[in-house]
C-alpha cells in the first residue's frame, strides 16, 4: 500500500500543468552564475584584441536573459528566442544557441507543459537551421542537442526534488497538526473526566459543610464529607492512571449504572429530598454503552440536584423496550436560584455529548415547574 500511494504521488509531480518558482539558494547561485559569465564577456571586450562590440553585446543580453527566469520563465525564454534571431547579424547564433542549451535546465526547472513543448519544438527548428543554414563556422548540432538534453534533465530533477520537499514539508505541517488536536483533545478528556468525577463529589462536600453548623445533621454531614472526600479521591487517581498509561486499576468505577443511582440515591436523600426510582437498573437488555452512559447522567443530574434543586420530591425513571432504553429524572425547580453553589453549565453539555455520540437523543430544561432530563439510547 505504501508502494502504491508513492507511486501515486509521485504521478501527481510529475504533472507539468503549473509553473514552478525557484527557490532562494537557487536565486543566488543562477545570480551569480549569470554575474561571472557577464564579468568574463566583458572582461574579454577590453582585453582580448579583435572583438567586436555587436557580438559582446549579443552575448551579454543572452546571459542576462538568465535573470529574467527567477521572475518569468515565458518572458526569458521569449527574450532569449528574440535575442537568437538577432545573433545572425552579429554571426554569433552559436554561442546564442548554447545559451538555449543550458537554458533548456530552466524551462524544465520552472515551466508548464505548453512552454516546454515549445520551447523543444524552437531549439529543435533552431538547431536545425544552424546545421542546414549557410554559417561561417561548422557546428556540431550534436553536442548541443546532448547538452540541451543533460540541462534539462537536472532541471527536471531538481523540479522533482522541489516538489517532494514541499510535499514533505505539508506532511510535516499535517502531522504537527494532528498532534496538536491530538494533545488538545487529550486535554478536553481529562477535563472532562476530571468534570465528572470530581465535580459531583466536591458539590456534596460544600453542601454538607453548610450544614455543619446544625448539630441534628452534624454528625451525618461529617460522615458525607468523609465519604466525598474518600471517593473524590479514588476517582483522581483513576483519572490520572488513565491518562498516564491506561486504568490499571479493576476496583476503579467505570460506568456502574445500579450503583450510580444508589449512590445518587442516598446523597439526594441526604440533603432532604424525597426519591422515587423507578425501573430496573441491572436490566440485561441494556447496552453497556447505554449503562455508562446513564451512569455519567445520574452522577451529574445529581450535581445539578445537590445544587439547584428545589423541595420536593426526585425521580428517576429506566424504561427499556425493544427499541431503545431511556432515561428521565426530574426534579423540582427552586423558587430563587441559588447563588452559594458555582455552576459553569458544562455537565449539561458534557450529557448531551455522550448520548449524541451514542447516537442518541437528548433533551434538558424546564417542564412544568420541574427540571427534566431525558436521554433515549438506542439497543443497537
Amino acid at each position: 500500500m505504501a508502494f502504491d500511494q508513492s507511486i501515486r504521488e509521485d504521478a501527481g509531480i510529475l504533472r507539468l500543468s503549473h509553473g514552478e518558482k525557484l527557490g532562494v539558494v537557487e536565486r543566488i547561485v543562477v545570480l551569480v552564475i549569470i554575474g561571472i559569465v557577464i564579468a568574463l564577456d566583458l572582461g574579454s571586450s577590453f582585453f582580448a584584441a579583435g572583438v567586436e562590440p555587436g557580438a559582446v553585446l549579443v552575448s551579454v543580453a543572452s546571459t542576462a536573459a538568465f535573470a529574467l527566469y527567477l521572475w518569468s520563465p515565458l518572458l526569458a525564454t521569449v527574450a532569449l528566442g528574440l535575442i537568437f534571431a538577432l545573433s545572425f547579424l552579429t554571426g554569433t547564433e552559436t554561442q546564442v544557441l548554447t545559451a538555449a542549451a543550458f537554458a533548456a535546465g530552466l524551462v524544465l526547472r520552472l515551466g508548464w507543459t505548453s512552454l516546454i513543448l515549445s520551447y523543444a519544438g524552437v531549439f529543435l527548428v533552431s538547431s536545425a537551421i544552424i546545421a542546414y543554414g549557410d554559417t561561417r563556422v561548422p557546428v556540431n548540432i550534436g553536442i548541443h542537442l546532448i547538452l540541451a538534453a543533460v540541462s534539462g534533465a537536472i532541471g527536471f530533477a531538481l523540479r522533482l526534488a522541489a516538489a517532494r520537499g514541499r510535499r514533505l514539508e505539508q506532511r510535516l505541517a499535517e502531522s504537527a497538526e494532528q498532534e496538536r488536536q491530538a494533545v488538545l483533545a487529550e486535554r478536553r478528556w481529562i477535563a472532562g473526566e476530571l468534570h465528572d468525577s470530581i465535580a459531583h463529589h466536591l458539590t456534596v462536600v460544600a453542601l454538607h459543610v453548610q450544614m455543619l453548623d446544625d448539630p441534628t445533621a452534624s454528625a451525618e454531614s461529617q460522615e458525607a464529607i468523609r465519604v466525598a472526600a474518600r471517593k473524590a479521591m479514588a476517582d483522581l487517581r483513576f483519572v490520572i492512571e488513565l491518562a498516564d498509561d491506561g486504568p490499571r486499576s479493576s476496583g476503579m468505577p467505570t460506568g456502574d449504572l445500579d450503583a450510580a443511582i444508589d449512590e445518587a440515591e442516598h446523597e439526594i436523600k441526604a440533603a432532604g429530598h424525597q426519591v422515587m426510582v423507578d425501573g430496573d437498573p441491572r436490566d440485561e437488555r441494556i447496552p453497556r454503552v447505554a449503562e455508562i452512559v446513564f451512569a455519567r447522567i445520574v452522577r451529574e443530574s445529581a450535581t445539578n440536584i445537590l445544587k439547584h434543586a428545589g423541595p420536593g420530591q426526585v425521580e428517576m425513571r429506566l424504561e427499556v423496550d425493544d427499541d431503545a432504553a431511556t432515561l428521565t429524572i426530574r426534579s423540582p425547580l427552586p423558587a430563587t436560584p441559588r447563588r452559594d453553589l458555582p455552576s459553569s453549565g458544562t455537565g449539561l453539555t458534557r450529557m448531551a455529548e455522550r448520548v449524541i455520540g451514542a447516537s442518541g437523543e437528548f433533551h434538558a430544561g424546564a417542564d412544568g415547574g420541574a427540571w427534566r432530563v431525558h436521554a433515549r439510547l438506542p439497543m443497537s
